[in-house]
């Protein structure tokens, strides 16, 4: 058998259908991550310079391009020289050398610009975990998809009354000063379990890359204050059609073990099913103990499995 011919390029941001093709990918390889033509161009038009993104498509002879990759620096963690490669293939398309081909180009790339460590989430089956330790790629953590049928789920009810202080608003009360979600976001995101920790400390920097993104559903973002002060939150992200996925839930440190989190998420899935959503999705690490009980009481089922794996560069931070 021969192997059709793949080239490697960047994609073209100004070519619609390139886009497209991107998300085809995207949704056919990960149908379970919201991923949308605008959610695409934005990832490009925020990325931060520091972070080198590229997004590389991969593509046959005949111009169809079959795999993608997120590629860039995690030039925000404490840690130096850390770096990302996250890549996906048209399930119609494997074993066509498009997925050696773009591991070559990105870790090229990031080596070329001083990364040390190269992270990739493979997904947990025997063929995707044998291609990453072939390119020489060593396993880690792990992390979970959940679904939820949102058109049978049997969703909690919203408290009657809310105890004394406690109220729910959608994200867009925000509008005019985010900035209260952005400290508990920065102190969610600073506890949750990661290979490659992350700090979250610049306003701006937050505000043009989550705030602004077009998934971030502001409506349907659910966030819960204590005496006035944002003690809660429950992100969503949405394709503007069907599918809603939580980015992130999570509590202030102060305000932990009072159900917060649970009462935040609730209100956003019920609204997200009034809105005509039919299924939810989200994510947890394995070793997010808390999240996964959460997610397993409001009747999340795992339907994917993902491995990190990470290998070493070579490269010198600085």
């Amino acid at each position: 058998m021969t192997l059709p011919t793949v080239h490697v390029r960047d994609l073209r941001p100004d070519d619609p259908a390139d886009t497209e093709a991107v998300v085809r990918v995207r949704r056919a390889a990960l149908p379970f991550i919201v991923t949308t033509v605008d959610g695409v161009a934005f990832a490009l038009d925020s990325a931060h310079p520091d972070a080198r993104f590229r997004i590389l498509v991969a593509e046959t002879a005949d111009g169809r391009v079959v795999g993608t990759a997120h590629v860039g620096l995690a030039y925000d963690s404490p840690r130096p020289g850390q770096s990302y490669v996250n890549a996906c293939i048209d399930p119609a398309a494997r074993a066509c050398g498009a997925g050696t081909a773009l591991l070559r180009a990105a870790e090229e790339h990031l080596a070329e610009h001083g990364a040390v460590d190269a992270y990739a989430w493979v997904l947990a089956e025997p063929a995707n975990r044998a291609f990453a330790e072939r390119h020489g790629y060593r396993p880690s953590r792990s992390s979970k998809f959940l679904r939820l049928n949102l058109v049978e789920a049997a969703l909690p009810p919203l408290p009657r009354e809310l105890p004394a202080g406690v109220e729910v608003r959608p994200a867009s009360a925000f509008a005019a000063d985010p900035r209260p979600l952005f400290e508990a976001d920065a102190e969610a995101t600073a506890d949750e379990p990661s290979d490659v920790p992350a700090s979250l400390d610049d306003y701006q920097r937050w505000l043009d890359g989550v705030w602004h993104d077009p998934t971030l559903d502001h409506e349907l973002t659910s966030v819960v204050l204590v005496d006035g002060a944002v003690a809660a939150f429950s992100a969503a992200r949405t394709d503007g059609r069907t599918r809603y996925s939580s980015a992130m839930t999570g509590t202030r440190r102060a305000f932990r073990g009072r159900g917060l989190a649970k009462l935040a998420k609730t209100d956003s899935l019920r609204r997200a099913r009034a809105a005509g959503y039919t299924d939810a999705f989200t994510g947890n690490d394995a070793g997010n103990g808390p999240m996964l009980a959460i997610n397993e009481w409001f009747g999340y089922e795992i339907c994917a499995t993902e491995t990190r794996y990470t290998k070493k560069l070579g490269g010198t931070s600085g």
